[in-house]
């Protein structure tokens, strides 16, 4: 999205060429192919983890992190597994969306009417929230030490991160819509003005 987002506003002209069907099929196929890349490089090492106390993960999901709390060994080759996951799925597209960001916000500043600037910030604004929820939920969940509080608000931040966060985002997207957000503001009892 970030990448969708910067070609709209810095390069508008040639966004058809440059996001072809072709180069989106190629996308997703390379998202696809990431994601069980990442299965797999997890699964293998956490296979070869023993778990001596109890089997018993204190999480909603299978997470990696929770797996490392019941295993009495073979956690060290898994540490660096995790960490080179980090690495590659969580700070590499952080940096590819904060410069992407940085472009678009200053090629929308060199706009020169205040509803161009309005109406290019307000395509970003979707994105960025979601981005923002996500990647900050996602952190603390896996950067923050242990704490005496980690049993509780681990579990509830993974389930911000990896069920509310991709519930709300078509919301989120879908209230830019107007007749989606009129319809809404109705229900609301609120009246519309445009």
């Amino acid at each position: 999205m970030a990448y969708d987002r910067y070609v709209a506003i810095c390069d508008p002209l040639h966004y058809h060429t440059i996001l072809s069907r072709k180069h989106c099929l190629v996308f997703a196929s390379g998202t696809w192919i990431s994601g069980s890349l990442n299965s797999l490089v997890i699964t293998i090492p956490a296979s070869h983890m023993s778990f001596c106390q109890s089997r018993t993960i204190h999480q909603f999901f299978c997470d990696a992190k929770a797996l490392t709390y019941i295993a009495c060994a073979g956690s060290e080759d898994f540490y660096i597994v995790i960490y080179m996951e980090v690495l590659v799925y969580a700070v590499l597209p952080v940096i590819f969306c904060v410069t992407s960001y940085i472009k678009i916000i200053r090629v929308i500043l060199q706009i020169k009417s205040k509803d161009g600037r309005k109406k290019a910030f307000s395509t970003c604004s979707s994105h960025l929230t979601i981005v923002i929820m996500y990647y900050m939920t996602a952190v603390f969940v896996y950067m923050v030490p242990p704490s005496e509080y980690s049993d509780v608000l681990e579990p509830a931040f993974s389930v911000l991160y990896s069920v509310v966060t991709p519930m709300i985002n078509p919301l989120i997207y879908s209230l830019r819509n107007k007749d989606v957000k009129s319809a809404l503001l109705r229900q609301l009892g609120w009246k519309i003005k445009y």
